[in-house]
């Protein structure tokens, strides 16, 4: 449980000195468009069924 605890709190620390420091050196441009990798999302969503199936059944 110590073991655990230890590593939530080391998350926990770097979410909190990581995600201001990123705040303030991302790039003020514009946004980027992630339109193009929505193809690829349903297709990688049947292989991750087929994979936990057979995952299931043989393992």
């Amino acid at each position: 449980m110590g073991t655990l605890l230890a590593i939530l709190g080391i998350l926990f620390v770097t979410l909190i000195v990581l995600v201001p420091f990123l705040e303030k050196y991302a790039s003020k441009t514009e946004p980027k468009d992630y339109s193009h990798l929505a193809r690829y999302i349903f297709p990688l969503i049947a292989l991750l069924i087929v994979l936990q199936i057979l995952s299931y059944y043989f393992f």
